[in-house]
């Protein structure tokens, strides 16, 4: 009776299969987060995907974990991450400190804009970049955002909350930025100035900027982001695209009330 024998696989072969077998490694990942401020638990598990460019719409109801999400991913010290993986292009942020985080490109820009007391608009954007590294130049920020470039001499604290809006979105671009975390950017704004910051959304993103939004207005949101996040006290209750969230009436009634 004969026998059938195989050769073992050439150091070539042995390539090929462990490179159709390894998982591409996605531009921005977050990997079982558990976030805590003091001891209330806030974050409990989440995990989910961006890939280069993509804008993100992060939402759920008040309380359900957004910005408190947000803030573990440019690594302030509240809530404190307590377990779970941070990675921008393969770079392990969660071993980081805030201001090791903003130095690797992620920028936060909070719901209350911080701007500088004191300084004009152009001295905001300038300070911004007293430290490497440097994102977007003056120039290039005052053609995107025109009515910045009109009130460049203008204390930034004097000016609409539109337009405060938009320095704190230019001040976030003023430095190396490899992805923008949105928390509220269209809170307290009138529709018209909401399609204005829209509208500068979308300009950043076919400069190829990846974006992670927190916004109330839900359907706003959706309407400008390619995928979507839905948290539900701490944890991910749906990940998908944006147009799934916007066609799907219970998915919307069950988890963001509209």
């Amino acid at each position: 009776m004969s026998t059938m024998t195989m050769d073992a696989p050439t150091a070539i072969e042995i390539d090929v299969i462990e490179t159709s077998i390894t998982r591409e490694v996605p531009y921005f990942a977050v990997e079982d987060l558990h976030a805590y401020y003091g001891e209330s638990y806030i974050v409990q598990g989440v995990s989910f995907e961006i890939r280069r460019g993509e804008i993100l719409a992060l939402l759920g109801r008040n309380g359900a974990g957004k910005t408190s999400t947000l803030r573990t991913i440019a690594r302030l010290d509240d809530p404190a991450l307590h377990q779970g993986e941070i990675w921008l292009e393969g770079k392990p942020v969660h071993r980081m400190r805030s201001h090791e985080a903003s130095r690797a490109g992620i920028q936060l820009v909070p719901e209350d804009r911080r701007i500088i007391p004191g300084l004009t608009v152009e001295e905001n954007l300038t300070l911004a970049q007293v430290a490497p590294a440097h994102g977007w130049e003056l120039d290039r920020i005052y053609a995107h955002f025109p009515r910045l470039a009109e009130r460049r001499r203008q204390e930034g604290i004097t000016l609409s909350g539109g337009e405060q809006q938009m320095l704190a979105i230019a001040r976030a671009l003023a430095r190396d930025i490899k992805l923008l975390l949105l928390d509220e950017p269209y809170e307290g704004l009138a529709p018209v100035i909401v399609k204005e910051i829209e509208k500068i959304l979308n300009e950043i993103k076919a400069d190829g900027i990846t974006t992670v939004i927190v916004e109330q207005n839900a359907i706003a949101a959706l309407e400008l982001a390619d995928r979507a996040v839905i948290l539900d006290t701490g944890a991910v209750a749906f990940t998908g695209t944006a147009k799934h969230v916007l066609e799907n009436e219970d998915l919307r009634q069950e988890y963001l009330a509209i």
